[in-house]
């Protein structure tokens, strides 16, 4: 089970990594060029895993803050529902890049120094 355990962890980073980098192609193709999908697939994979790891907890002995995790959940699903709602828009808001990225740097810092 630990084998699983960490499997969804480096899964998870992976899915930060995504986003992170989400960034940095965004901002090759311009503020308010048309938004890029591995921003959905980023989210969609840490949301995944993040939801397998607090469902596996009881079979690893490991505690997680709920409140914690209620947290990263919803900045999340906001990260992907921002996504969402302009995946298809050839031209996004200008604010959107920035703000998107914001919500990934606070949800690692959430990650990070909440304890």
């Amino acid at each position: 089970m630990e084998f699983v355990r960490l499997l969804l962890v480096f899964l998870h980073l992976l899915g930060m990594g995504m986003l992170v980098a989400m960034f940095f192609v965004q901002n090759r193709t311009g503020k308010d060029g048309p938004l890029n999908k591995g921003w959905l697939h980023g989210a969609a994979l840490q949301l995944l895993t993040g939801v397998a790891l607090v469902g596996l907890a009881p079979l690893t002995d490991k505690e997680y803050d709920h409140v914690k995790i209620g947290v990263k959940l919803l900045v999340v699903v906001v990260i992907a529902g921002l996504v969402a709602v302009n995946l298809n828009k050839q031209k996004v808001a200008s604010w959107l890049t920035p703000a998107l990225a914001g919500l990934v740097v606070l949800n690692v810092g959430v990650a990070v120094f909440w304890t």
